[in-house]
C-alpha cells in the first residue's frame, strides 16, 4: 500500500497533523508520503493563500470570523460554495499527481484538497478517500466533500456532522491524530525549576498581541515564561525587547512535544491539534482570547469536558494560570479528564484500521 497525505499551509495544525499520520504510517512500515497541496498547484499561489490567511486572523479576527459566517449560510443553502468551485479546477492536476506516483490511498488533513479529490470521485474516477477534522467541529463546507471515511474527534460530535450532512457510516470518532512517536519522545530540555515554568505558545503562524498578555503575567506571576512565536518573526522581535530574566523567546521551534513536557502550565490558543497536543501529554491548560469561528468552538469543547479553562481576557488569563498552579486538585481533575476523553491511540487506531478495511 502507497498512501498520500495532503495539508495546506493555512496554519500549522492541519500540517502537522498530516505529519504526525506519516509518521504513524512509516512506524507500521507502509510507504507514506506528504505533501501541501498548494505546492502542486504552485508555490506562489500557496504563499498567497497562507499570507491572506495570516491577515484574516490578524488583530481579533474579523475577517476569518466573516469569512466563517459566510461558510455557515452556504451549508444552509445547499448551493454548491465558490470554495468548492475553487479546488474544483485544481483536479486534473491532482490526478496526474496521484496517477504517476500510484498511491492507494488519500488522506486529508485539510478541506481544500479534500474538495478536489471529491470532484475527481464525482467524475467516476476510483480514488480512497479518507477525511481527517483537525478542530472539535464540523466546520463549513466539510458537507460538501466525499470521503469513504471521516476521521472526527470525539463519538459526542457524531450527530453534529451528520445533521450537517455527513453520512453516519462514514464517521469514525478516533480523534485527532497525535502520533505514537510524538507522546514517547523524553524531554532533553534543562529548565530552571526553582519557578513554576509557563509555556506561551500562540500557534504556527502567531496570532494574537502577545505582548500585554507576556508583560502581565512577568508583572504578577512569579514564574519563568516560555514564549513560541512560530513563524511570526515580527512577533520574535517584539517580545525579545522585553527585558526580564524570566523571559524566553523561541520563534519556530521543532520539538514542542519537549517543551510541553517540561513546563507546569501551558498557555495556548484554541486550535484543534495544539489543544489535542497538549492533552494527550497531560498538561494542565488554559485557552486564550480564541480566533472568532472554530475556535471559539474548540474552546467550548475543552471547557465544557474540563479539559482547559478558557480566558477572553488578560486578566482572565492570570486568574486561570494562577488557579492552575495554585490548585493541585484542579490540575488533576483537569489530567483525569484528558485522559478519559482525548484518545492518545488516535493515530495508531487510523492506520489500524486501513490496514484492515483500505485495500
Amino acid at each position: 500500500m502507497k498512501v498520500l497525505v495532503l495539508s495546506c499551509s493555512t496554519g500549522g495544525g492541519h500540517n502537522s497533523c498530516g505529519k504526525y499520520i506519516k509518521e504513524e504510517f512509516e512506524l507500521n512500515n507502509i510507504e507514506c508520503d506528504f505533501i501541501d497541496y498548494l505546492s502542486i498547484l504552485g508555490n506562489k499561489l500557496s504563499k498567497r493563500i497562507e499570507k491572506l490567511y495570516l491577515k484574516s486572523t490578524s488583530g481579533k479576527g474579523k475577517i476569518f470570523k466573516n469569512v466563517y459566517k459566510l461558510g455557515e449560510v452556504y451549508n444552509k443553502t445547499g448551493i454548491t460554495s465558490p470554495v468548492y468551485e475553487l479546488n474544483k479546477l485544481a483536479k486534473n492536476k491532482m490526478l496526474e499527481y496521484i496517477t504517476e506516483n500510484k498511491y492507494d490511498l488519500v488522506i486529508c488533513s485539510h478541506l481544500f484538497p479534500s474538495m478536489a479529490i471529491t470532484a475527481l470521485k464525482k467524475d467516476g474516477r476510483d480514488i480512497k478517500l479518507i477525511n481527517v477534522a483537525t478542530d472539535y467541529r464540523d466546520i463549513p463546507f466539510w458537507n460538501e466533500t466525499t470521503p469513504d471515511y471521516f476521521v472526527i474527534p470525539h463519538e459526542s460530535l457524531k450527530n453534529e456532522f451528520i445533521e450537517k450532512g455527513t453520512d453516519e457510516k462514514v464517521l469514525l470518532p478516533l480523534g485527532i491524530p497525535v502520533s505514537t512517536k510524538f507522546q514517547q519522545k523524553k524531554s532533553n530540555l534543562s529548565l530552571k525549576k526553582d519557578k513554576p515554568n509557563i509555556l506561551v505558545t500562540s500557534g504556527s503562524m502567531g496570532f494574537g498581541n502577545l505582548k500585554e498578555i507576556i508583560k502581565s503575567l512577568l508583572d504578577n506571576i512569579d514564574a519563568y515564561v516560555i514564549v513560541i512565536c512560530g513563524s511570526n518573526k515580527k512577533l520574535v522581535k517584539e517580545l525579545s525587547n522585553i527585558k526580564n530574566s524570566k523571559l524566553t523567546v523561541l520563534g519556530f521551534i521543532d520539538n514542542m512535544s519537549d517543551y510541553i513536557r517540561a513546563c507546569d502550565v501551558i498557555l495556548s490558543k484554541p486550535g484543534g491539534l495544539t489543544s489535542t497536543e497538549v492533552a494527550v501529554l497531560n498538561k494542565p491548560l488554559v485557552h486564550m482570547m480564541p480566533i472568532p469561528g472554530v475556535e471559539n468552538h474548540n474552546a467550548s469543547f475543552f471547557l465544557e469536558n474540563n479539559l482547559s479553562l478558557v480566558s477572553n481576557t488578560i486578566d482572565e488569563v492570570i486568574t486561570n494560570t494562577k488557579k492552575l498552579l495554585e490548585d493541585e486538585s484542579l490540575r488533576n481533575k483537569m489530567i483525569k479528564s484528558q485522559k478519559k476523553i482525548i484518545n492518545n491511540n488516535s493515530a495508531s487506531d487510523l492506520v489500524k484500521f486501513v490496514k484492515e478495511n483500505i485495500k
